[in-house]
């Protein structure tokens, strides 16, 4: 494309009527009918990395980890494929810069309906990278939001390097939008124009890029439910759906597999394996059920949420996500009709687990097993018994030591200010009993993927999932 040779000072976007309507019912839909300048100003920050981290993205304020952590572990799973964890410090200023890019295009992929549109903004976009700034924030009532959307002091940036700050609607009205065919001019534009993600709007700008190519019927198809915004108006923190989106290129509001039925209503969940997996401490609290296409992903790299924030978990052990093993899948069907996770079964629920595990499920032979597993007529069919009598065998395909990093991108989150990997051995151990700990956070949601699991982190800190 002719255009693409353009110079980064005079990038130039389209705003027609059709897209101005849909910027519209997007900007609608991401923040509802208003938006707090404190929250705005808070997503008001581009793509930056750690001084200290060659590889490791920066959140100044809370709010916008629901795309900057999705970016991260793209990232991440493109290192990973490529090297290992082992080489992280020795990525160069330049690598870094490309890998940014491929994980933005692995996103935007995902998302692709006919075109890809991207979202920019010229007068910000002309300012070189280098001058790139975060927006300073307004302080917010501490008192009143959790700790992930507390606001964070801004980055020592002379007034000469700031750009130039936009209320909401000025910072709308000034948007354009540049069209692309395929995924390989997308990646020419954001390496000839890397500011467009380092400038002060570049989490803005990607996150409206992405739900611009993704189209708006299409966002609410999958979302049902568009009465709650993606970013919520008084915290700033981004909705399951949009995660969800970022993750997967589905806007749907739920972690489980496919779609479920609940009191006649259809819910709809993740359709496929996704890339990067997906943890939650909310499944510990049983405020929901993460499904076997986010836990079991086809990369060992899983976005991680605590109550008000998403975090980073990854691994260089490739067989954490390896093909199942029969009693792999077994554990997890089973474990699929005990949602409050007691690791039994009621005993009339032991057919369908044997129909859906393609096991003999016979009225007559269920009884029998029935009478075998539960001796005693409690009503109740242990996981134990059940594996140890159709599975007594089989080794799983997890090891049982490996290592774990994790990684969280707001400084007050890691040690001395630093945004740092943070590195850890695991275990897992015999016994299937879990210790919940409401003072560690971490190893709780952990225990929600691997039940016995044990993690020793370097220099005995547990790294924060806030």
């Amino acid at each position: 494309m002719a255009d693409m040779a353009a110079s980064t000072s005079t990038i130039q976007g389209t705003l027609n009527l059709s897209d101005k309507q849909e910027l519209n019912e997007i900007r609608e839909i991401v923040w509802g009918p208003s938006i707090r300048l404190d929250v705005f100003q808070r997503w008001s920050q581009g793509f930056e990395f750690s001084e200290h981290e060659p590889s490791a993205l920066v959140q100044r304020q809370g709010g916008p980890c629901a795309v900057i952590a999705p970016v991260q572990a793209f990232l991440l799973k493109t290192v990973l494929l490529e090297t290992s964890s082992e080489h992280f410090s020795n990525l160069t200023a330049d690598q870094c810069k490309n890998l940014l890019i491929q994980a933005i295009c692995a996103i935007l992929k995902k998302c692709k309906d006919d075109k890809f549109r991207i979202v920019t903004l010229p007068e910000e976009d002309n300012v070189p990278s280098s001058a790139a700034a975060t927006t300073p924030g307004q302080e917010s009532e501490s008192s009143q939001v959790p700790a992930e959307t507390s606001t964070e002091p801004s980055a020592n940036v002379s007034p000469s390097q700031r750009t130039t700050e936009w209320v909401p609607d000025e910072f709308h009205e000034r948007l354009s939008v540049r069209y692309f065919d395929n995924i390989e001019e997308v990646e020419q534009f954001y390496t000839e124009n890397h500011h467009v993600l380092t400038g002060s709007y570049g989490v803005l700008k990607f996150m409206y890029t992405v739900l611009l190519t993704k189209k708006v019927q299409n966002i609410m198809a999958e979302l049902l439910d568009t009465s709650e915004p993606l970013i919520h108006d008084t915290y700033g923190c981004g909705s399951q759906g949009l995660i969800n989106l970022m993750l997967t290129g589905q806007c749907v509001g739920h972690v489980w597999d496919f779609d479920q039925d609940v009191g006649g209503l259809k819910l709809r969940g993740i359709s496929q394996q996704s890339d990067i997996g997906f943890l939650t401490l909310m499944e510990q609290l049983r405020y929901c059920t993460v499904g076997s296409f986010y836990k079991n992903p086809k990369n060992p790299v899983w976005v991680m949420a605590s109550e008000t924030h998403l975090t980073v978990l990854f691994s260089n052990e490739k067989n954490l996500v390896s093909k199942e093993t029969p009693s792999e899948v077994a554990r997890r069907v089973f474990k699929s009709y005990d949602p409050d996770g007691n690791n039994f079964i009621p005993n009339p629920v032991l057919q369908d687990v044997l129909s859906a595990l393609e096991l003999v499920s016979e009225p007559e032979y269920v009884d029998i097993m029935s009478k075998k597993l539960d001796p005693e007529g409690l009503g109740i069919i242990l996981l134990n018994a059940f594996m140890d009598e159709f599975f007594p065998e089989e080794k799983r395909s997890t090891p049982d030591t490996f290592d774990l990093i994790h990684y969280n991108g707001i400084p007050r989150s890691n040690v001395e200010d630093k945004v740092k990997y943070h590195y850890g051995a695991a275990i897992l151990l015999e016994s299937d009993l879990r210790s919940v700990s409401i003072s560690n956070p971490m190893i709780t949601c952990l225990q929600t993927k691997w039940p016995n699991i044990e993690v020793n982190w370097t220099d005995n800190r547990t790294p924060s999932l806030n």
